[in-house]
């Protein structure tokens, strides 16, 4: 266990990996009490807190070495499972984060600027260029070109708080029947079919995708399909040239499967 978990949460606690991708989340236990304890979370965490998003934060410590440690509430409950993602309290608080001023306001505070799809792109393609995967992969030249042929339809969109990394496992119950948003190290301003897309694709089956949108509160959403499969294009490449540096092979197969698939999708929009 690292020194500076053990300095910043204090004598006569226990302490256990949470489990995560990057294994910087611990839970701490002490007598009855349980603290979720994370290294280097987002600053955003706060306000995050403030507006009910994601578990109490109960303290904030920076240390020496310039880390800064997070302790949150501990609540009892369990993570969703695929089925739950089709609730309407899933809806609504995706609807409540891409309306907020408040958490607009304070990403922007912390410096976050908002991204468009240029620049993801022009960001995407120049690391994919780095680890020559565009020649070595054709399901990614293939992704490249969807992706540039559909870049007009996703200018000039309004841009939100977005959580970028809306799965499942990362929506949590109480006991009481609240539901939290965790895991906001990815969080930006950008366009929001980012998140819904994802939900939409992942989770609800096409044929009720019309009823979520209204329930959302987009009724008319002129190429809103093509806009969503073009983030969820991105993301797939996103996570392929980020596994591969991970070099976790496995991985990177299950994504190149998961391109492949969209790209067959994308011939609904491109011809």
């Amino acid at each position: 266990m690292n020194e500076w978990l053990e300095k910043a949460v204090g004598k006569g606690w226990t302490l256990t990996p949470a489990g995560g991708l990057t294994g910087d989340a611990y839970i701490a236990r002490k007598d009855n009490r349980k603290l979720f304890i994370k290294r280097n979370s987002s600053p955003f965490l706060a306000v995050l807190s403030a507006v009910g998003i994601v578990p109490k934060l109960i303290w904030t410590k920076r240390m020496e070495n310039g880390d800064v440690i997070t302790a949150q509430e501990w609540l009892e409950g369990r993570e969703l499972t695929p089925e739950d993602m089709k609730s309407r309290q899933i809806t609504d608080l995706l609807k409540k984060i891409h309306q907020s001023p408040e958490l607009l306001h304070m990403l922007m505070r912390l410096g976050k600027k908002p991204v468009t799809s240029d620049e993801r792109l022009d960001e995407i393609h120049s690391r994919l260029q780095k680890l020559n995967l565009i020649e070595r992969y054709k399901d990614i030249e293939v992704a490249l070109s969807y992706l540039n042929k559909l870049l007009p339809v996703t200018r000039n969109q309004q841009l939100v708080v977005c959580h970028c990394d809306l799965n499942h496992n990362n929506l949590l119950m109480s006991d009481s029947g609240e539901i939290f948003l965790v895991d906001w190290d990815n969080a930006t301003i950008a366009d929001p079919a980012t998140d819904f897309g994802s939900l939409l694709k992942w989770y609800i089956p096409q044929e009720e995708w019309s009823e979520w949108l209204e329930k959302y509160g987009i009724i008319r959403h002129e190429y809103l399909y093509e806009r969503m499969y073009w983030y969820l294009l991105l993301d797939a490449l996103d996570y392929i040239s980020w596994h591969l540096k991970r070099k976790e092979f496995d991985k990177v197969n299950e994504r190149l499967a998961t391109l492949k698939e969209l790209n067959r999708h994308m011939t609904n929009f491109v011809s």
